[in-house]
């Protein structure tokens, strides 16, 4: 070995050892190591092994959807008192100009044992409200799109942390062996009038200074599930697992010359793509599934790329062991017109959403199972654009929000925190996005504080350096 090969491998080795000292959960307890299905982790009993996170892109209104405000008829088109305001910063496109307050224009209704109001516009998911925690006091700090989804995905509004998924592969390893740990589905969404839909980035399913193979692996809507997944004319699997193997070679003697991890990072996932082009084929082809769990899941499950359809997929990989299942769905950004496009969204999402909690409960896995619905914020309850009883629109509105969550030892049939009388701070109970994180590692057997990765000076965590809580009082 000649000086200069042997000072790069000393010079890895070197960023090898400062990158695992201190490391919290992830070396210490074997982290990115573990084996297969091993619970050697977990800082306390885990109540779910899978998650579910159902991202609503774009914001859904909690005042037509969850929050119920029934005395805002009485104030439509008021000014917003100041008294509520208090001069909180607003969006570019709400600065300077009136705030006239829009009630709801949408019927609710009480739901469930414990008379939950959902609105109208979700009658599948009212049909499940005792499976429900409704949370209606989250709250953020970003207040425009790609910041809040960035914040929501990996704990910092600032691009290049790990992701959710990211950090649970990390910390509690594989689940199976010829799937990914993480998985990510992106929605079609409803095409009778949406138009602002931002781009979402392959950064809110990356492993930021984790090792890359946490990344998540996105499915395709059309074609293969994942590109390249099919081998070209003239290779079959005979050839290809001969082609891989003479490449394992070549990147072993690389390693053994440099000791660079990624290396053996790139060996593990060239071996996962080969095992994933007989799963992930078997894993997509819902041809098998009895109609009447097809119907469970409504007319559009038959569409590939579905928000239906990947629920019905969520549930397969939860079958199939995956670790995080992400579905995002777009269109929610309603600035203007939200009466006429927010019950496309709710169609897409509603009967589907409960069909999946609906389709664990009935297989026995929704007990371990977490689900998660929730958007980057809320929207304001006064009106952007036209403002008429049946016509308006909202703006941004990161002071409170509602989402909901299912399954994997949360209390069902309940609500958790309370809203002004405009729906615009949090009252009682807020619950901040890193309290959701934190709440959502400890249902896992994580312990927050100490699920930590040493990157740039610092002891990298999913919920950051500022106070989080486990919201004790919505777990069961």
């Amino acid at each position: 070995m000649n000086d200069s090969m042997q000072a790069a491998r000393w010079a890895m080795a070197r960023r090898q050892f400062l990158q695992t000292c201190g490391m919290g959960l992830g070396t210490t307890a074997l982290g990115a190591l573990l084996p297969q299905n091993s619970s050697a982790a977990l800082h306390h009993p885990a109540r779910a092994k899978h998650v579910i996170f159902l991202f609503m892109a774009g914001a859904p209104s909690q005042i037509d959807l969850f929050d119920y405000k029934p005395e805002l008829e009485t104030r439509f088109r008021e000014p917003l008192p100041l008294s509520v305001s208090m001069g909180q910063r607003v969006t570019a496109m709400t600065q300077g100009k009136d705030q006239l307050v829009a009630p709801s224009m949408f019927g609710f209704r009480q739901q469930g044992e414990n008379g939950i109001w959902m609105s109208e516009l979700l009658p599948y998911l009212s049909g499940v409200a005792d499976e429900l925690c409704i949370v209606k006091s989250l709250y953020t700090n970003a207040i425009n799109h790609d910041p809040g989804k960035t914040f929501l995905c990996t704990g910092s509004e600032i691009p290049g942390r790990a992701s959710m998924g990211a950090w649970l592969s990390y910390g509690l390893g594989s689940m199976n062996r010829d799937l990914p740990d993480f998985v990510v589905l992106n929605s079609a969404y409803w095409t009778g009038g949406t138009r602002n839909v931002q781009a979402l980035y392959s950064r809110l399913w990356g492993s930021g200074p984790l090792p890359s193979k946490h990344q998540g692996v996105k499915l395709q809507t059309s074609g293969d599930p994942v590109l390249f997944l099919s081998n070209p004319p003239g290779i079959d699997r005979q050839i290809r697992r001969r082609m891989l193997d003479t490449v394992r070679q070549v990147n072993q003697q690389h390693f053994s010359e440099i000791g660079d991890p990624e290396i053996e990072t790139t060996i593990s996932q060239q071996e996962m793509a080969f095992r994933m082009q007989a799963s992930v084929p078997e894993l997509t082809d819902v041809s098998g599934e009895p109609q009447h769990v097809l119907d469970l899941y409504g007319p559009e499950v038959t569409k590939t790329g579905s928000f239906a359809r990947n629920c019905l997929l969520a549930r397969r990989m939860v079958e199939r062991g995956v670790r995080f299942i992400q579905v995002f769905h777009r269109g929610w950004d309603h600035h203007t017109i939200l009466p006429k496009q927010l019950p496309g969204q709710c169609f897409d999402v509603d009967q589907p959403s409960a069909a999946l909690i609906q389709d664990l409960k009935r297989r026995g896995l929704l007990e371990d199972t977490l689900i998660v619905f929730a958007g980057e914020f809320g929207r304001t309850v006064y009106c952007q654009g036209t403002l008429k009883r049946d016509d308006y629109g909202r703006d941004h509105h990161p002071r409170c929000f509602s989402g909901w969550l299912a399954g994997g030892g949360v209390q069902g049939g309940i609500t958790y925190g309370e809203t002004d009388d405009f729906s615009y701070n949090v009252a009682h109970n807020p619950v901040a996005v890193r309290d959701l994180h934190a709440t959502m590692l400890h249902q896992l057997g994580i312990d927050h504080e100490r699920l930590s990765f040493p990157f740039q000076g610092l002891d990298q965590r999913l919920t950051g350096v500022e106070p989080a809580r486990v919201v004790q009082e919505i777990l069961s």
